[in-house]
């Protein structure tokens, strides 16, 4: 690659060709070691003193150094016209590379190395001015013999010399001593009258051959040019340069020697017509390239004052920028050896100067117009232009990239070795870092921008005059530049148009390779001429580079060799795909792409064509391609992958679909097959504390982590039993999408499924329905699909399931993902997956995408299963029609209609009564009464029950009747009996911990009618008998049948009774029976109301005190004895035989019931007492007669009746003001009495007047009152 240094006007270009058998590698590594001598001093060059080759001879005590550059390839013939304005762009000398042989000779070596120059330059060409071979000998010696054999411009370099790099440093001294004594003869000629007017005769002239042109006859006799030309004064303008600049010039006797010579050859001999500026442009030129900076300032400051007066623009903008070269040229001499850079604070950039001038150079070279009919010196104009604007940017990214005018900024555009745009103070890793790249804006003083500005003067339609190898190289130069300052995408425009040249060149060469045919015979055989393909891999690699740039990878679909083993297979879940967002100008993307495709094509490369294509397919769809790209794209690859396999190509493409498995689920078994896992333990009888009725409905428990697993049921089916695996497939192309093969991808027992071939119709989901029969038992895991297309397969695994929590999840990275923003190509995909945070969400969905990839569909295939049918039943038409309370009896005949014996049976029943009243214990709204009452409901009062005694074992083809018990329940509308069975005794049972069984089900239709409501329950005293009441219901006949009930009561001690009364269509009775009165014990009465479920916990729905909480609990209990003691019971009047139960528990019970049907715990007795202790009498009607105005004691005798309590009395008189008593009459303490224990209390009274009173006594147990009595006083005169 020509790096287009920004010194390269200063080196001296030594052409470096290989010549005879030399290898490649060979060759490369002797050209390495000569490009290591970059610079020779000028002190170590040999000096020619003869007249005219000594005018570019250095001192042999300068200081100064002639740089160097070693090309391998010469310029292009057309540039002919550059030799005298471009010197540098040409070989000044060639040297030859060659190795010896024994079959070798060192004049048949130079034969060679001077056929290879004739072949190289033409015959008429100005250069090279010298030359030279180097011939290197063998490693092992065997060609010592030549050594002896010198002859001129060959030299022989032996393989034992110790220290080659001196010698060929020493050998290419000599040779720069030829080229600058030859340059010193060519401006000999050029100062003639007639190499003048050659020199001035057109826009780029060319000399002919020396030896054409005629020489003077006496050369002292030759007038010279004006002396002030020759040396100016200190008023010629200077270069601007710092103040620690020096130049580089031979002694000054030297100078004044040669230019006197010169001065008195040229004085007026040149015509008139002639102008002096380009031959002093000449000379300034050659005194560059000869390392003597200071005369060739000179020369240029004189031609740019002649340029001025004669409009000569091109060679004004040369001289130009010859003169920003020597700017740097003499500030990378004076600071050479430093590792300081210049920090100097000054109120102007060190390079304003400089690129002052390459500005004005720009504008020279735009503003010529050449001659219409002058298409080369448009092509020369254009190279000129393009190679001073990359002149200029190399010289602002220097600095830009040095971090400022330095050593390091020096070094980079004097020697920019062989990565020119990767300077040492950026990586390769660092060029794609914002920061970066800003930091060296503000450290250097030089933006990106400005560097950028420059460089995009060098795209026009002037590219167009350039050949196609000079616009490759400036358009790779323009584009590296780009890369380097983090402008990718103007690189990745640049690199398209490289590419445009590139393919230009291979259309062109094939069609001059192809423009000779032979005509075969009719009949004959096609012989199919063989494809290089050398180069194919850089320009595709290109491409992909570019398309990356762009938001395309065209990578995304890998190619692979042909698959023999198990498929490749691709997760579940692409995370990086998942965050991936739109990226880049659609319109862009595609047509980039298309100009990949038919890049491939003209090369040929049949599997990148493919690659191309479905990458595009891949990435790109459907957000940034219509259907006719998606249509056009899969057919372009299809094409090519059929053209590829015809050609015998060993590779192809992967599978190149995004997943297409949407999901994979096993058809469902009938009920009457789906197999159940139990535990071995169910086998063994135990006692259930808690009814399994009472357990079911929601989990008490706002969470709890085991619900999780329990509601996850394994997958069960039975060995030898079909399945149906149905599949949903997407396609979201326009196209459809044919698939070579489709299998279910499993692992553990053998799963008989076909493999077939599969058309995905286009923009649709795709049922498949795969059929299969599991051979063995075991753990069947069901991973994905296997899809095969083009030769390739791919395992596509299952996705996971979307539950809420993970859409919530995925919801939420996703909303994190957008708040980060990122600029340029920041924003592709494969970058943002490099950053911190970015990474975070990928990991994130990466690890889910692991946990999910873990949750394959497993089946567990049990051992195959008897099965078990209903063969007839007693209910008609599935129907069951009952009375509220009603017991009856159903039929179930069922049959085993499989080879194996059923030895375990069940029943379970279920009704539409059951999940209410569970969903309704579990909310926790109820009471404590109501949730007691719902709790006896549903464990005592089942719709069904069965006598476990009736299972027997059934035989195949065996009948077993089944005999269940119906009860009617108001509410209740369906309900159902399931029987569970199952083969238990096998061979491998006793090792195994669990068995498998399966249900049969038989719903039914209930309806249930309410013919009897129990409406109001009373209990009264029962006159004249304190241990007894009575209790009372009126019940409401609603149906249109009279009933007959009954109430019957059993009390312990004694005989029952019952009453019977018969109820009318819609009248009411009341039904009475008498009831001994009991009393609970305190124990019995604190216990608290229990839970029938096995609920760890009951929050009360309201906050009771201990007296209101003793209160319900005996309330509770009462009534529970109650129920115990009356038993109701109903049956059809007359003739009928339908009887059932009559609940009494939907009735409440109040205190008023309560003190009626609780016996006193204590009893007191009031009495009056005279003065001398004998009662005071009463009337008949048993009221007592004491006098007025005299004391009487007022005795409470108290006795405890049961239980031990300690006992207050408060005692009321009214009315109390007209009596007098001694002590208080409140909250009198009696202590504590155990059973049949009694207390007297005395308090003496008088009576004032005369006239009625009421003396009451109420004992108390703390604040709940246990007896009342009271007495009747009549007090006279």
């Amino acid at each position: 690659m020509d790096t287009h240094g920004f010194a390269s006007l200063a080196r001296v270009p030594i052409l470096l060709v290989p010549v005879g058998s030399i290898s490649h590698a060979t060759f490369d590594k002797y050209v390495s070691e000569i490009r290591s001598l970059d610079s020779i001093r000028l002190g170590d060059i040999p000096v020619d003193k003869k007249h005219e080759r000594a005018r570019f001879m250095p001192n042999p005590l300068s200081t100064g150094h002639l740089h160097l550059s070693f090309p391998t390839h010469p310029p292009p013939r057309a540039h002919a016209g550059l030799a005298l304005i471009r010197p540098s762009h040409f070989p000044l000398a060639v040297i030859g590379l060659a190795e010896c042989s024994p079959t070798d000779t060192l004049s048949s070596v130079l034969a060679q190395f001077n056929t290879t120059l004739l072949d190289l330059f033409p015959s008429d060409a100005l250069y090279p001015l010298a030359r030279n071979c180097f011939v290197f000998e063998d490693g092992d010696g065997n060609n010592s013999s030549h050594l002896g054999d010198s002859q001129a411009g060959m030299v022989v370099i032996p393989s034992m010399m110790g220290n080659k790099k001196l010698y060929i440093s020493t050998l290419i001294a000599d040779l720069c001593s030829n080229i600058l004594g030859e340059l010193g003869a060519l401006v000999h000629t050029l100062e003639s009258p007639l190499g003048n007017e050659y020199l001035n005769a057109t826009l780029f002239p060319n000399l002919p051959p020396l030896n054409e042109l005629p020489t003077p006859l006496d050369g002292s006799s030759k007038p010279g040019l004006p002396s002030h030309n020759s040396f100016p004064d200190s008023k010629v303008t200077q270069l601007a340069s710092p103040p620690s600049m020096m130049r580089t010039s031979s002694a000054g006797s030297r100078r004044q020697s040669t230019f006197g010579q010169a001065s008195r050859q040229r004085y007026s001999s040149i015509g008139v017509a002639s102008s002096h500026g380009r031959l002093f442009k000449v000379l300034g030129d050659f005194y560059m390239i000869a390392g003597r900076t200071e005369d060739a300032s000179i020369w240029y400051n004189e031609a740019l004052q002649m340029f001025k007066t004669s409009q000569d623009p091109v060679w004004q903008a040369s001289a130009l920028e010859a003169q920003a070269t020597i700017a740097v040229l003499d500030a990378w001499a004076s600071n050479h050896g430093l590792q300081t850079s210049s920090s100097n604070i000054t109120t102007r950039e060190p390079w304003a100067d400089i690129t002052s001038k390459l500005t004005q150079a720009t504008a020279l070279y735009q503003k010529v117009t050449p001659p219409s009919d002058a298409e080369h010196a448009y092509t020369l104009l254009s190279y000129l232009y393009c190679r001073c604007i990359l002149r200029h940017s190399s010289l602002l990214f220097s600095v830009w990239s040095a971090k400022g005018w330095g050593p390091l900024a020096f070094l980079a555009m004097m020697q920019p070795g062989t990565n020119a745009y990767l300077p040492p103070t950026i990586t390769a890793g660092e060029r794609d870092v914002w920061g970066t790249l800003e930091r060296l804006s503000m450290i250097s003083g030089v933006s990106r921008l400005s560097v950028a500005t420059v460089l995009a003067q060098v795209h026009g339609p002037w590219l167009l005059h350039l050949g196609p190898r000079e616009r490759i190289s400036i358009l790779e130069a323009t584009a590296s530049i780009y890369s380097c300052l983090g402008y990718r995408r103007k690189e990745a425009y640049i690199l398209r148009e490289i590419l445009g040249c590139v393919m230009d060149l291979i259309v062109c060469g094939r069609e001059e390779d192809g423009g000779v045919t032979v005509a075969a015979p009719d009949g004959s055989v096609g012989i199919r001429h063989s494809e290089k393909t050398d180069g194919n891999a850089s320009l595709l690699n290109m491409l992909t580079y570019v398309c990356r740039t762009l938001g395309v990878d065209l990578q995304a679909v890998k190619i692979v060799d042909e698959q023999t083993g198990r498929p490749k297979t691709q997760a579940s879940m692409d995370a990086e795909g998942q965050l991936r967002e739109p990226f880049g100008w659609p319109e862009l993307q595609v047509g980039v792409v298309r100009e990949a495709i038919a890049v491939a094509e003209a090369l040929p490369d049949h599997l990148s064509v493919a690659q191309f294509c479905l990458s595009s397919l891949k990435t790109l769809q459907p957000t940034a391609m219509g259907p006719g790209d998606q249509l056009h794209f899969y057919t372009t690859a299809m094409r090519a992958l059929q053209t590829a396999k015809r050609r015998g190509e060993l590779k192809t493409v992967e599978f190149w679909a995004e997943n297409p498995l949407v999901k994979i689920t096993v058809t469902p078994l009938p009920l009457i097959r789906v197999p159940n896992e139990k535990p071995v333990a169910a086998l063994r009888p135990k006692s259930e504390a808690v009814n399994h009725i009472l357990t079911g409905g929601k989990d008490p428990f706002l969470y709890n982590p085991r619900r999780g697993t329990i509601g996850k049921r394994q997958l069960m089916i039975v060995q030898n039993e079909a399945i149906e695996v149905v599949v949903i497939l997407r396609n979201p192309y326009v196209f459809d999408l044919e698939l070579d093969g489709f299998s279910l991808s499993t692992t553990g027992p053998a799963l008989d499924a076909p493999k077939a071939n599969l058309t995905i119709p286009a923009r649709s989901y795709h049922r498949v329905l795969v059929g299969g029969t599991a051979k063995e038992s075991g753990l069947l895991t069901i991973r994905g699909c296997i899809l095969e297309s083009s030769g390739n397969a791919r395992e596509f695994l299952i996705p996971p399931d979307e539950d809420d929590i993970s859409v919530q999840q995925h919801s939420s990275l996703t909303c994190e993902m957008g708040r980060v923003k990122h600029a340029g190509l920041e924003a592709t995909p494969w970058n943002k997956v490099s950053e911190r945070r970015h990474s975070n969400l990928i990991e994130k969905l990466m690890k889910k995408a692991v946990e999910a990839s873990k949750g394959f569909l497993e089946c567990k295939v049990v051992p195959e299963q008897p099965l078990l049918r209903i063969r007839r039943t007693s209910v008609t038409h599935g129907a069951l029609m009952l009375y509220d309370g009603e017991r009856s009896i159903i039929r179930l005949t069922v049959e085993n209609i499989s080879s194996l014996p059923i030895d375990f049976l069940r029943l379970a029943f279920d009704d539409s009564t059951i999940q209410t009243a569970q969903q309704a214990l579990v909310d926790g709204g109820l009471s404590t009464f109501e949730t007691y009452e719902l709790e006896y409901t549903l464990i005592h009062r089942p719709l069904f029950e069965w006598n476990e005694n009736e299972a027997k074992e059934i035989l195949p083809g065996g009948l077993l009747t089944l005999n269940v018990q119906c009860f009617g329940k108001v509410g209740c509308s369906t309900g159902s009996i399931y029987a569970t069975y199952a083969h238990v005794n096998r061979a491998d049972q006793e090792t195994a911990e669990v068995f498998h069984t399966r249900q049969l089900s038989y719903p039914l239709m209930v309806t249930v009618y309410r013919m009897l409501e129990c409406q109001v329950m009373d209990i009264h005293p029962y006159p004249g008998k304190s241990d007894w009441c009575m209790f009372s219901v009126e019940i409401r006949n609603t149906y249109g049948s009279p009933f007959e009930v009954i109430i019957e009561r059993t009390q312990e001690g004694l005989d029952s009774e019952s009453a019977t009364t018969t109820i009318a269509p819609g009248s009411t009775s009341r039904l009475v029976i008498a009831l001994r009165k009991f009393i609970l014990s305190e124990a019995h009465i604190d216990e608290p109301i229990p839970t029938l479920s096995d609920r760890q916990f009951v929050v009360a729905s309201e906050k009771l005190s201990k007296a209101e909480g003793r209160a319900q609990r005996e309330l509770f209990w009462y009534r529970e004895e109650l129920f115990k003691c009356m038993n109701c019971h109903w049956k059809e009047a007359g003739s009928g035989t339908r009887s059932g139960e009559l609940s009494l528990r939907q009735m409440r019970m109040t205190q008023q019931m309560l003190k009626a049907l609780r016996t006193d715990s204590a009893k007191a007795t009031l009495r009056l007492v005279g003065p001398d202790g004998k009662e005071v009498g009463k009337d008949e009607k048993g009221r007592w007669m004491p006098p007025a105005n005299e004391f009487v004691d007022l005795r409470v005798d108290v006795q405890q009746l049961s239980g031990t309590a300690t006992l207050r009395v408060d005692l009321s008189v009214d009315p109390l003001e007209d009596v007098l008593y001694e002590g208080v009459l409140l909250d009198i303490p009696l202590g504590r009495l155990g059973p049949g224990d009694s207390r007297e209390v005395s308090i003496p009274l008088c009576f004032l007047s005369w006239g009625r009173f009421t003396l009451g006594a109420a004992v108390r147990s703390g604040h709940v009152p246990e007896s009342t009595t009271r007495l009747i006083a009549l007090v006279s005169g």
